[in-house]
This record gives structure tokens, C-alpha cells and sequence, in this order.
């Protein structure tokens, strides 16, 4: 009998890496998660560990290679989200959003990758976002964050082929989970911008809490960890499908008054 395939899921103890975790174990994986106070689902092995810290991060990936002698896929979850105004963000403020969302996504990538390429094989799943290429208005910074984890994806990719290591982001769309609640949300400046800055956020919280379940998402993953073959990008669902075509072919200033007239006014 072969052993089971081995992942190791950052942001696994809630939201849409719990859901991931999930959906691997369910498919017969062995699963790790990584989170700042440890926990994940049951039947996974939960470790500790700070993704913006690069030697947390060796230590969490040393631990999975040495006690299953394998590592099969990384999924990068970890990440939370600011909003306000660019104008009055803090720049310690930003370059947290950065450092978490963006760095502790390369942080793993980089722990990993010297496995995957001893084995020959390998695959890392980026969380991204659909916000990555519609930048909300409001939400610049976490915009930002996932642009920049598309733009490591596909960089990435080219990098490490020769070494028989995939690497793909997937861009889900407003999606329910505890990850609204969480949003560090700054008024700073709304009267400067008429209120703008919590009506943007308000509908944006609103549609989120509309959005799809976090195991839709997890069930795009699994197809992906168990694909021959994976693209670079893959947004969740028809519908944000379309969005992200949509601002590929429009042109920038046509794509960008929409996003404004829904998310500025």
C-alpha cells in the first residue's frame, strides 16, 4: 500500500485553509497545518509557527520532511485583511499587510522549495485573491498583497519547473468566513471622502457575507493538488471567471471607472 500524499496548509486552523485542510483529509492526504496558535481540523497535525518568520517557517517544513520522510504540497493561506483609505493607512500598517499576506507566502515557497526539488516534485497553491487583479478602492494595501502573490506565482513557476515543482494561485471571490470579522477597518479620513471610505467597505462586507462557502474554495484546491498539470492562475467560479477576463480586455481606464462607480461612490 503507498503512503499517503503529505501537505502542509498554512492558515489551517480557520477560514478557507481550514477548509482546505479539510478537503485534503478527507481525500486521503496526511495534513499539516501551520498557524500562529497551532489547531486545524481533527486527524491533521497541528503545528505553531509565525509565517513571517523565515526560521518558523524551515522549522515547520524540517518537522513535516523528517517525520513523514515526503512533502507533496504546500498551500499558502495564512493572511488577513486592512482597510481605509491609502491616504491615511500608516506605512507600519501596510507594510504588515505586506509582510503577512506576500512575504509570509515566500517565506514558506522558500522553506519549501530546497524539498521539493531533492525529491524532484513538488506543488505550492497560493491563496490570492480576485482582488488581485480588481483592485478594490478602500482596500488598497490588501490589493496590493495579492497582486503581488500573482505576480510570485507566475515568476515562480518559471523558476522552479526545471526542478519538476508547480506552482499556481487560486483567486477566490467574496467568500464567507470569519475573515470579515477580522478585517482591520480604519475610518481615518471618511469625512475628507464624504463617507465614501465605509460605504465601500459596508458593500464590501455585505457582499462577502453573501459570498460563496470557504469549501467551494477548498474543492477547487483538491482538484488542483490533484491535477498532472496546473496554470498559473485560477479564479473560483464562473462569475469571478469573468470578472478577471473582463479586466484583461477592457481597456485599464474603462476597467478601473467600473470598479470606481462600484466601489468609490
Amino acid at each position: 500500500m503507498n503512503d499517503p500524499s503529505v501537505a502542509l496548509v498554512s492558515g489551517g486552523s480557520s477560514g478557507i485553509g481550514l477548509s482546505c485542510a479539510e478537503a485534503l483529509l478527507r481525500a486521503g492526504w496526511r495534513v499539516y497545518t501551520l498557524s500562529r496558535r497551532g489547531g486545524g481540523p481533527e486527524n491533521a497535525v497541528p503545528l505553531a509557527g509565525d509565517v513571517t518568520d523565515p526560521a518558523q517557517c524551515a522549522e515547520a517544513v524540517r518537522r513535516v520532511s523528517d517525520e513523514c520522510g515526503r512533502l507533496d504540497l504546500l498551500v499558502n493561506c495564512a493572511g488577513f485583511g486592512i482597510s481605509g483609505a491609502a491616504e491615511f493607512t500608516p506605512m507600519e500598517e501596510a507594510r504588515r499587510q505586506l509582510e503577512v499576506n506576500l512575504l509570509g507566502t515566500a517565506n514558506l515557497c522558500s522553506a519549501a522549495i530546497p524539498v521539493f526539488r531533492e525529491q524532484k516534485r513538488g506543488r505550492i497553491i497560493n491563496i490570492s485573491s480576485v482582488a488581485a487583479v480588481t483592485p478594490i478602492p478602500f482596500q488598497a494595501w490588501y490589493s496590493a498583497s495579492k497582486a503581488g502573490i500573482n505576480s510570485y506565482t507566475m515568476a515562480l513557476a518559471n523558476e522552479v519547473r526545471r526542478f519538476g515543482v508547480s506552482v499556481c494561485a487560486v483567486m477566490p471571490g467574496d467568500t464567507r468566513t470569519g475573515f470579515t470579522d477580522a478585517r482591520e477597518k480604519s475610518a481615518a479620513g471618511d469625512e475628507v471622502y464624504g463617507g465614501a471610505v465605509s460605504r465601500s467597505v459596508s458593500r464590501m462586507e455585505k457582499d462577502e457575507r453573501g459570498g460563496v462557502s470557504p469549501d467551494k474554495v477548498a474543492r477547487k484546491v483538491l482538484r488542483l493538488a490533484q491535477k498532472k498539470r496546473v496554470g498559473p492562475l485560477h479564479a473560483v467560479g464562473f462569475v469571478y471567471g469573468l470578472c478577471v477576463l473582463l479586466m484583461r480586455i477592457l481597456p485599464s481606464g474603462l476597467a478601473n471607472r467600473i470598479l470606481g462607480m462600484l466601489y468609490a461612490n
